[in-house]
This record gives structure tokens, sequence and C-alpha cells, in this order.
């Protein structure tokens, strides 16, 4: 086999002869992003993913210390020595509580047996959307109102066209001449009559 040069015999055996590289931060994102919202929320990721790997490295170097810090053997939440076995015997409170006799209908006072619950205090229920209901009932008020309002206008615009067009065939029907072609001054002048009084009236 052939032996290796000279150069790269030097350079192997010494690595200081090598320069050393400056570290170069991670990125994240391109870097030839302008100035504005993407290159801010690139730089927020970084800034936040740089807080967290700092808060892993202090958790993991607290972890060391507390397992150099315990005892050997198997790591437990509790120490079962320390815990004490629970006692079969009742509190005392407990105890005088129900060695105390329970109170018979005739002990308690009438007054508070024949008071119903709502004399007690208990307040009504407040139903729920009540302002709401209560709007609704007024606007429904009012298109009622509005409706009926249209309608009896309606009513008497109707009634006045009737009469408009009723009076309107009288005054034709008595000017149209007779069988002679006169014009019957008598329905005519009841018809004009009419008109008067009911301007007169308005």
């Amino acid at each position: 086999m052939a032996s290796k040069r000279k150069h790269d015999q030097i350079e192997s055996e010494s690595g200081a002869m090598k320069p050393k590289k400056a570290k170069k931060g991670f990125s994240v994102g391109p870097g030839n992003l302008p100035d504005g919202t993407h290159r801010r929320k690139v730089q927020k990721i970084k800034h936040d993913l740089i807080r967290k790997a700092k808060v892993k490295k202090s958790y993991n170097k607290l972890k060391e210390r507390e397992q150099l810090e315990k005892p050997q053997g198997i790591p437990t939440i509790y120490n079962f020595e320390e815990i004490q076995p629970a006692s079969l015997e009742l509190h005392p409170d407990r105890q005088a509580m129900l060695d105390k006799p329970e109170p018979t209908v005739h002990d308690r006072p009438e007054a508070a047996v024949e008071r119903p619950r709502r004399q007690r205090g208990q307040r009504r229920k407040k139903a729920p959307f009540e302002k709401e209901v209560h709007l609704a009932q007024q606007d429904k008020e009012q298109t009622e109102a509005k409706r009926q309002a249209t309608e009896e206008s309606n009513q008497q615009r109707q009634a006045r066209l009737e009469e408009k067009e009723r009076f309107r065939k009288e005054l034709a029907k008595a000017r149209g001449g007779g069988k002679s072609g006169q014009r019957k001054l008598g329905c005519e002048s009841k018809v004009l009559l009419e008109k008067v009084k009911r301007s007169i009236t308005e």
C-alpha cells in the first residue's frame, strides 16, 4: 500500500494546525427576509426555541443534581416507613354527634314545620332571557298595531274609492241625455248637492 504524503501526516498528527471554525448559530426560516411581519415571526420562533432549550438544560442539571443527592435504592414518591396506618377509631366529634339522639317531629318548633319553603326567603328563580322575551313582546305589539293601522287605512281608502266610483257613475248617468238628448237636471242636482255636502264636512 502506498504511504501517505508528509503533508497529510502532519495535519493528522496535530489538530492544532487546522484553523478552528467559528460556531455558527442555528437559523430559522430563510435568511433573506425583509423587515416586516414575517421576519419578526421568524425571530420570535427562534427566541422561543432558545428559551425552551435553556429551560430544558437547566432542568436536566437540576435533575442530575437531585439524583446525586438521593440515597441509592428504589426511587419512590412516598417513604413507606413514615406513613402511619389509619386507625379504625372514630373522631371524638363524630362519635359525640352519633351518640346524640335525633330530634323528633315533636321537638322541632311548629312554625318551622308548618311554614312553606317560599316564606323562608327562597326567591323566585329568574327566568333566562327575560329581557329578550320582553323586547320581543314589545316588537310583536308594535307590528300588530302597525298592521291594524294599515288595514284600517286600506279599508278607508277602499271605501273612498268605491264612493268616488259610485258618484262618477251617478253623475255620468245624470249628464247623459234622455230620449231627446236633454240633460236630467233633477238627478244631476242631487249628485252635485251630495258633492257640496261632502266637501263642507271634510
